[in-house]
């Protein structure tokens, strides 16, 4: 009999595959050594397959592509009130094949290799940046206890920490300025490790029109707008700018029935990584908002004024989401209107 469409659940090494006819009808249940997938897709005529997007998903999409079926990838929340009884391997592909078949059902974008390569380069400066930030908190804690404060920030340490280590007059023991001397190397290598990254990404931002195009927002730099890029190239994806911003959690969350409409905090749903580099990045202009007289920067104060500064760098950032979806999808560049403070102009650079 025909298979019409496949649930697969992947793993790391056992599958399990869940397949139907066009009518809906189990056809097989077949749980797979991850050697046998590629062969045992390739035995099958062209069909639907659902995958969840979970870890080496994308991996999965191309090379079932490569193989003639059409792969779609699902945000396993959305596949979860699919599953029947029990969870376990045999259900969720069952319940992925039915999800897929969805008229209603949200798709995740498949990523490139070179997205891919991108991501991970956000992905391991992310972590050395984490790690510096708890080396940091770590030295100024230890030093604390010998009597030594410094402020918080990173610089201030690497600046003090030599002259701490020279001064003779402080508590350190030889013990403790020869440890504190090797955390003071690990941090000096910690940030030539960034900064190496950071070369990296400035040479992909340099490289790609889109990240030059959306930097022209105030907020955004090479770092935000090349993870921007790298999580949904195009655009694609979402119809709109609210929906890319509701897929970021940039929008409150909804708890409301019986006609009463209830708003919570913003839903934190989506990329939490990109969500927090276009909150940053619009912490980063309101402060200086106050000094500037154009329409936007007016719409800042105001909101900074009603809602306060947490509430009014998501409603920055909010609005900057919308503003590099359209920059992205529509292949235009960014110039600020002087006259409405909630739109923008656009100049078409698109070839006819």
């Amino acid at each position: 009999m025909k298979v019409a469409t496949v649930g697969l659940d992947i793993a790391k090494q056992v599958f399990q595959a869940h397949g139907t006819d066009n009518k809906g009808k189990t056809v097989f249940r077949r749980k797979l050594r991850r050697s046998e997938v590629r062969k045992f897709f390739a035995g099958l005529e062209p069909c639907l397959v659902g995958i969840e997007a979970s870890g080496s998903a994308h991996y999965w999409f191309r090379v079932l592509s490569g193989e003639g079926h059409t792969v779609k990838l699902m945000a396993p929340q959305f596949v979860k009130p699919y599953v029947k009884s029990n969870k376990n391997d045999a259900n969720d592909a069952e319940a992925i094949c039915e999800a897929v078949t969805r008229p209603s059902m949200r798709f995740v974008p498949p990523k490139s290799i070179a997205q891919q390569d991108l991501q991970c380069l956000h992905r391991v400066r992310s972590r050395l940046v984490a790690c510096r930030t708890q080396l940091v908190n770590q030295v100024r804690g230890l030093l604390a206890e010998y009597g030594i404060v410094l402020p918080q920030h990173v610089g201030q340490l690497r600046k003090g920490l030599p002259t701490i280590l020279e001064d003779a007059d402080n508590d350190l023991t030889g013990f403790s300025r020869r440890l504190f001397g090797s955390l003071y190397e690990e941090l000096v290598e910690l940030e030539k490790r960034i900064d190496a990254a950071d070369r990296q990404l400035q040479l992909a931002f340099q490289a790609n029109e889109d990240c030059q195009r959306i930097a022209a927002v105030e907020g955004i730099g090479p770092v935000t707008a090349t993870a921007i890029v790298s999580a949904i190239s195009n655009g694609q994806a979402f119809k709109n700018g609210r929906q890319f911003a509701a897929w970021l959690g940039l929008v409150p969350q909804q708890h409301s029935s019986g006609g009463k409409t209830r708003l919570l905090g913003i839903s934190k749903r989506g990329d939490p990584y990109l969500r927090t580099l276009l909150i940053h990045g619009a912490r980063s202009v309101i402060p200086r908002a106050k000094n500037k007289v154009d329409k936007r920067s007016v719409w800042i104060v105001d909101k900074q004024q009603r809602l306060g500064t947490a509430k009014a760098c998501v409603a920055l950032a909010n609005k900057n989401a919308r503003i590099v979806w359209s920059l992205i999808a529509r292949e235009q560049a960014y110039r600020p209107a002087a006259s409405d403070p909630t739109n923008f102009e656009i100049i078409d650079f698109s070839p006819q």
